[in-house]
């Protein structure tokens, strides 16, 4: 959970408060209690959070950076689907550090005694000359299934009307299959289905019946409207029957985004999802298709279940997310992490983060334990990209320009610890010689930018930072794809393209 969001649901479109020094802007949009504007396209039904863009800050009178860990990858997917359908995405469905996120980086092995791997880098930006990039990296180590907990999960499908498409319950059912062939011996599974009713499919059942629960989902249909409220309520009670120290314990909501919370209230509901968090049983959301899609909704239920926000728009994706990233999409290894990255004010004249805007968390709530954050699993990673304008003295001198503190709890823990990590290095002389996980990181988080019209980034080339990735590339097939997109996205934007809402 994240503290800076307080959710009024909807139909579940969630929205939140904000600082009041930043303004938001989308249109058009619709206010919910609380005032924030959500953009909605009156035609597909979609929404949208804009969240604005963070500013640039004077280190000398705040040289402290505090924000919650992200570890979603929604955005991304989402963005992929409407460029590959010759779209380009909303401006307000692009959050930065979600894009960055969905790529592998390499890290060191953690530090003894703590969770996490830290790398710390800088260099010269290849789009604003005299500026410096640096890059925040953390990561955790990989679990294999043998190590991994058992883990005890509740699938909770919308088999709606509005699901009705091969897109939708078909890759939704897809997924449940490649996530069923990929658990172990000591996992069980419940499956859970909401319309006009709710029923429990199957109740918990071990992978010695794997053929049964691949039979239930096999004969899931859709039909009626939606009652997530009703739905979540079998769901989770399913879920603690299965909750056993030691093991995993997650609802998987499985749905279009488009849905009423039922008979029970907005507070209950959210209610609901906080205290099964608090007792050990984590929500995450993974949807599915497009022209009615809520992103905020399946954002916020999220954020409150401590869980992960994920979108499916292929089989490849489904892959991805619940066979190769198995382990991280079930397991979380801290909660409540949150980074603090402290600019030496001689060094660094200001800074720009750039993404995190939803996640921002005020500097002297660091330590305040109550204060929720995010959720890392095991082999996550988070990255952050910063944008610098150094003081004379570091141009003459350039030397180390700031240190990360990192605070978590472990997951079943209410009491936080913290570790600093001091950057080690200088800032590479050049861009071109910096390691290729900075510049392709940079390159990924450049095109975001460009992509949610960032002030900074509208005198960006598409065309310099596809050169940017394709030299950072290597072998991976996931950085080849985002420089198919830079280009997709280049040739839209050159002509009249239609800008997806």
């Amino acid at each position: 959970m994240r503290h800076v969001r307080t959710i009024s649901l909807v139909l579940l479109a969630a929205c939140s408060s904000m600082k009041a020094n930043r303004s938001y802007v989308a249109s058009p949009t619709v206010a919910y209690a609380g005032g924030s504007p959500i953009a909605t396209d009156a035609t597909s039904g979609e929404d949208y959070h804009d969240w604005g863009k963070n500013p640039w800050v004077d280190a000398r009178k705040d040289h402290l950076s505090t924000f919650a860990a992200d570890v979603d990858t929604a955005s991304y997917t989402i963005a992929r689907r409407k460029l590959n359908e010759n779209t380009l995405p909303p401006p307000a469905a692009v959050r930065v550090e979600e894009f960055v996120n969905y790529f592998h980086y390499s890290f060191p092995p953690p530090a003894a005694g703590s969770p996490f791997a830290v790398v710390m880098d800088a260099a010269p930006s290849p789009l604003v000359p005299g500026n410096q990039i640096l890059r925040v990296g953390v990561g955790t180590r990989v679990k294999s299934q043998a190590e991994r907990k058992p883990a005890n999960l509740v699938f909770l499908v919308d088999v709606s009307g509005s699901m009705g498409s091969a897109d939708k319950l078909g890759l939704a059912q897809q997924s449940l299959r490649i996530l069923t062939n990929n658990l172990g011996p000591r996992d069980s599974v419940s499956l859970v289905t909401y319309a006009g009713s709710t029923r429990v499919v199957l109740p918990p059942t071990g992978m010695e019946n794997k053929d049964r629960i691949l039979a239930a989902i096999d004969e899931l249909s859709s039909g009626g409207s939606t009652a997530m409220g009703s739905g979540l309520d079998l769901a989770y009670e399913q879920a603690m029957k299965g909750l056993l120290p030691g093991s995993i314990s997650r609802v998987i909501v499985l749905t279009d985004g488009d849905a009423n919370v039922g008979a029970q209230g907005h507070a209950q509901l959210l209610g609901i999802i906080e205290s099964r968090a608090k007792a050990g049983v984590f929500l995450s959301t993974v949807g599915f298709g497009m022209g009615n899609y809520k992103d905020t909704a399946m954002e916020q239920l999220a954020d409150k279940g401590n869980g992960q926000s994920l979108y499916i728009d292929s089989a490849s994706a489904a892959k991805r997310v619940f066979a190769d990233q198995l382990g991280s999409t079930l397991e979380v290894v801290a909660k409540d992490v949150k980074l603090q990255v402290d600019f030496d004010p001689n060094l660094v004249a200001k800074y720009r983060l750039v993404g995190y805007e939803n996640r921002d968390i005020k500097d002297e709530q660091f330590r305040d334990d109550s204060v929720d954050a995010g959720e890392i699993g095991a082999g996550h990673q988070v990255t952050a990209l910063y944008e610098l304008q150094l003081t004379p003295a570091a141009q003459l001198s350039p030397g180390p320009l700031a240190t990360v503190r990192i605070r978590h709890k472990t997951p079943e823990g209410q009491q936080a610890t913290e570790a600093a990590f001091a950057m080690t290095s200088a800032p590479a002389p050049s861009f071109e010689s910096a390691a290729p996980d900075l510049r392709f990181a940079f390159a990924v988080a450049a095109f975001a930018d460009v992509l949610r019209g960032a002030d900074e980034a509208k005198g960006w080339s598409l065309d310099r930072i596809a050169q940017v990735a394709r030299d950072a590339q290597g072998n991976d097939p996931d950085r080849a794809e985002l420089i198919s997109l830079v280009e997709r996205a280049r040739a839209l934007r050159g002509t009249p393209a239609t800008v997806a809402r």
